[in-house]
């Protein structure tokens, strides 16, 4: 599923304009992505948990030069979804 097509569900579904409801979804993103940014996490019950997830420095290799490259610290997105998400997911499949 697609942003648009996640626009299109919720307007049917709530009656709102698609401009109001994409207008809401990108303030939803641009507002996790600012929490995350400054080291905050995002809690929505039900769901998951949206949090930045630090990366020790370590060593990788190329391979195709047969080099060793140091990789630095670093910090990256991640999420964990809710107990009752999972238990629904693990479910359908």
């Amino acid at each position: 599923m697609r942003k648009i097509d996640l626009v299109n569900t919720i307007a049917e579904k709530t009656g709102i304009p698609k401009v109001d409801v994409l207008l809401t979804l990108e303030t939803l993103f641009a507002s996790i992505k600012e929490n995350i940014i400054h080291g905050e996490n995002v809690f929505i019950r039900g769901f998951g948990t949206f949090a930045q997830k630090k990366r020790a420095a370590k060593v990788g290799r190329n391979v195709k030069k047969n080099i060793a490259v140091h990789i630095p610290a670093h910090s990256i997105p991640s999420f964990k979804p809710a107990k009752e998400f999972a238990i629904a997911v693990k479910k359908i499949t």
